[in-house]
């Protein structure tokens, strides 16, 4: 009888967070998927079953090269984000021994996103413009003598922009996992004479990779679907999936928008479970 009771309580506690979860996730994910298959024309959208939007998507070169930037934009920002990342969280980590200044430098780290992502794009504008302070700056040195077109409105800037956005989610993970690390570890490494790189190299990293893979999964996924971003720092000058579906729905295309956010997510999906397969992340769970 208590164990039937202990049951019927178990299912209690996990009814209202399942609801919340079909709602605002399950519910919303099928109903993409059942306009995805809808047919459209300029003013209606039309309840049917047609695989047009599917296979128009899937058989134009348009697609492809948009994929093939999209993914470029997030390897890019992946990489250096990664790199940043693991530096960040390696310099607090085993450099600030004091707790409190831990506190306060992680606290610093937070500080660009006390704002709104656009006004932190919005603000490299009148940095990296034709007439910006960085090519001023530039100029007025004598290192360059015409201003650097490359530095705004293109994709230098938009994984820059990316970068900046985005770099804590690969710091927080990378630095918890690193605070797991047991001290003692290090130090025999360091007993048995290995170097300060050959203790990073096979004692540190491969205990970090949880934190590594879950840093890679929220930047890539975060970057795949971004629009903003694309639109505001490429000028209008580059494409991305987001940006893609972005403008399928301004323009009322609801079905192929639908169509193109399945396959992303699908695509989406593959990239994390790779990154599943590759790393166990339940040590950091």
């Amino acid at each position: 009888m208590s164990a039937s009771n202990s049951k019927r309580g178990s299912y209690f506690l996990i009814t209202p967070m399942a609801l919340v979860f079909a709602i605002f996730l399950v519910i919303p994910l099928l109903t993409i998927v059942v306009v995805s298959f809808w047919d459209y024309d300029e003013y209606r959208i039309l309840p049917d079953f047609i695989l047009e939007n599917y296979s128009y998507l899937l058989g134009t070169s348009v697609t492809w090269k948009i994929y093939l930037n999209t993914f470029k934009y997030a390897a890019l920002t992946w990489a250096f984000t990664l790199g940043i990342g693991f530096t960040v969280a390696y310099f607090l980590a085993f450099h600030v021994r004091s707790l409190t200044w831990q506190i306060v430098l992680f606290m610093v780290c937070t500080i660009p996103f006390w704002t709104s992502n656009i006004i932190r794009m919005i603000s490299w504008i009148p940095f990296l413009g034709r007439n910006g302070l960085l090519n001023q700056a530039l100029m007025g040195a004598g290192v360059i003598h015409e201003p650097l077109e490359f530095l705004l409105f293109s994709d230098f800037a938009v994984v820059l922009a990316d970068v900046h956005l985005y770099t804590l989610f690969m710091v927080v993970p990378i630095f918890n996992s690193m605070m797991r690390i047991d001290r003692s570890l290090i130090e025999a490494a360091r007993d048995n004479g290995a170097s300060a790189w050959a203790t990073l190299r096979h004692v540190i990293l491969p205990l970090s990779k949880p934190g590594i893979a879950i840093g890679s999964i929220f930047v890539i996924t975060v970057v795949m679907g971004d629009f903003i971003t694309v639109r505001l720092m490429s000028g209008g000058q580059s494409a991305s999936v987001g940006l893609q579906i972005s403008n399928e729905i301004g323009l009322l295309q609801y079905p192929a928008a639908a169509a193109s956010a399945v396959v992303l997510l699908i695509t989406v999906l593959l990239i994390v479970t790779a990154l599943l397969r590759l790393v166990d992340i339940r040590k950091e769970l």
